[in-house]
């Protein structure tokens, strides 16, 4: 097997392994905190820290990275994650809020890490050939992940009603620490490093193209997060009278679904021109496609329309739009870097997605608190149609892109 394919594999599996325990981190302490007596507002602000320090670990994260390699900044980041794990499984009377949303402030580094280090991988270990086999595999690598993401929902739903809460995170804890030593032994060393050490003021990008992706994908994921983070599990939960094992089950199928389907985008956009990926018109397209969905679910609501019914069929819907408009940028961001900036780039434009994340959760517990799902909902269209506003300035990717970005070539 090519190398460079047999480390992207690694990577791929890493990756894989600790988005298992993201998901299952987030549906555990969501459930777990509201069977406490956690307002929505109050669950909310624990993931306040994990979002903040995804902001400031993106920022930093891109630039280490450039300079020690990005496979090291991945086994730091599972390392991270094991800890934080381990941190939550002290008695009841430890879990104050400041003392969780440490726990969560720990993850989030963990999370935007690994996640800003498996990604970057991806041009440097499988990006050779050309740029629709680099829209490829940064489709199967987002995609699988988002599939896992919801193995990890329905895992902590399932673990939280079979063996409680401490013990579900030991053995996540466990098993995480078991792929990290698997992922030290077979990965090289220096993979994304760049040969001067970059300045930090480097990590700010001078590109027009990056800068207006950034942004867009800012809205784009705080209009998940508005309505998905606290409002709709404790929706679910409260109003419907769904268990946690059935709150669960029905996260999992959903972002098993947005996975494969992000997976598929490169064929569910189809391009012509040989070489080629997608561009910012297509971007534009898909966004206001979005926008349409969360309007129409909360009209829906608000006309009395059965809520579990509209909810599902909504969310489905929602899900694969969403999972095109993830998958598009997932791919311009690497499409619109330089080989030896690659890093550095994905750094920033994963700060401003962790941004998004940020004002999204926190938005979701107090609208959810103030105005209800339906509020929930009508944020998320005017984030939508902002991310579709500035997806106006993105360019198209020159066809040659992939030749000047390949070191592989003389």
């Amino acid at each position: 097997m090519d190398s460079g394919l047999r480390n992207y594999l690694v990577v791929t599996g890493g990756y894989w392994a600790f988005t298992v325990t993201d998901g299952a981190i987030r549906m555990l302490v969501v459930l777990y905190f509201h069977q406490l007596g956690y307002s929505p507002f109050e669950v909310a602000m624990l993931f306040l820290f994990y979002e903040f320090f995804g902001i400031v670990t993106n920022l930093v994260g891109g630039w280490l990275g450039a300079r020690i390699g990005l496979n090291l900044t991945m086994h730091i980041g599972m390392a991270l994650q094991v800890v934080a794990l381990l941190m939550l499984t002290v008695p009841d009377a430890w879990l104050s809020v400041a003392y969780v949303m440490a726990a969560q402030a720990l993850s989030g580094i963990a999370k935007d890490l690994n996640k800003m280090s498996a990604k970057a991988s991806v041009k440097t270990l499988a990006g050779a050939g050309g740029e629709s086999t680099l829209f490829r595999y940064v489709a199967v690598l987002t995609g699988s992940k988002n599939a896992l993401k919801g193995v990890g929902f329905f895992v902590g739903a399932g673990l939280l009603d079979a063996v409680g809460f401490r013990a579900a995170l030991a053995v996540l804890a466990g098993l995480l620490f078991a792929v990290l030593l698997v992922t030290v032994a077979l990965l090289p060393h220096g993979v994304g490093k760049m040969k001067s050490k970059p300045k930090f003021t480097q990590v700010f990008s001078k590109r027009s193209e990056i800068n207006w992706l950034s942004a867009a994908r800012f809205f784009l994921f705080g209009s998940r997060d508005v309505w998905f983070v606290v409002g709709l599990p404790v929706f679910l939960y409260s109003v419907l009278g769904w268990s946690f094992t059935e709150v669960g089950a029905f996260f999992a199928l959903w972002v098993m679904g947005y996975g494969m389907v992000q997976a598929a985008a490169p064929r569910l956009i189809r391009r012509k021109g040989r070489g080629r990926g997608p561009g910012g018109a297509t971007a534009q397209r898909w966004a206001v496609v979005l926008g349409v969905l969360p309007a129409g679910i909360a009209l829906a609501l608000a006309q009395g329309w059965n809520p579990g019914a509209v909810l599902i069929i909504g969310l489905i819907l929602f899900g694969v739009v969403f999972a095109i408009n993830s998958a598009l940028h997932s791919y311009l961001i690497l499409a619109y870097s330089d080989f030896d900036k690659v890093a550095m780039n994905v750094g920033f434009y994963y700060m401003a997605n962790a941004g998004g994340r940020l004002a999204g959760t926190v938005l979701s517990g107090w609208v959810y608190q103030t105005h209800g799902l339906e509020g929930c909902l009508w944020w998320s269209a005017a984030f939508v149609f902002a991310a579709a506003l500035l997806s106006l300035k993105l360019p198209d990717v020159p066809a040659a892109t992939a030749e000047v970005a390949d070191p592989h070539r003389a």
